[in-house]
């Protein structure tokens, strides 16, 4: 697979407690967008360290984790920067879940079985050309 060129500081942050799917969604990225800046944080407080600390222009953020959730530190995130975009990422497609992400302010809404490395690339691509 070919790397793409991204602008200079394109920043993300994957929020997720999930060290396999963390780890394996960070090597996808870097694989591909070798120039993207990329933040880690393994809970919800972490997350929300990360998300004010500096400005993200792509967040994936797991709806459940340790301390604040998803939910919550998508909407503190949103509220401190209403350029990120934010992808809500959950084992779960229930509608209560697709409802609470939008009422936070979540751009998108992906259930990780459904999440492909061209899945990851297309989003990061569709916030590059905004």
């Amino acid at each position: 697979m070919n790397s793409q060129k991204l602008p200079d500081m394109f920043q993300t942050l994957i929020a997720e407690d999930n060290v396999v799917f963390r780890q394996s969604l960070r090597e996808v990225l870097a694989r591909r967008f070798p120039d993207m800046a990329i933040d880690e944080a393994a809970d919800g407080e972490q997350a929300i360290h990360q998300g004010m600390a500096r400005r993200h222009n792509l967040v994936f953020m797991d709806i459940n984790m340790p301390g604040k959730n998803g939910l919550e530190v998508t909407r503190a995130i949103k509220d401190g920067d209403h350029e990120a975009v934010v992808c809500l990422v959950t084992n779960y497609d229930i509608q209560e879940y697709r409802d609470a992400a939008d009422a936070c302010g979540a751009d998108h809404f992906i259930v990780k079985d459904e999440f492909t490395e061209s899945l990851i690339v297309g989003l990061v691509q569709s916030v590059f050309d905004r």
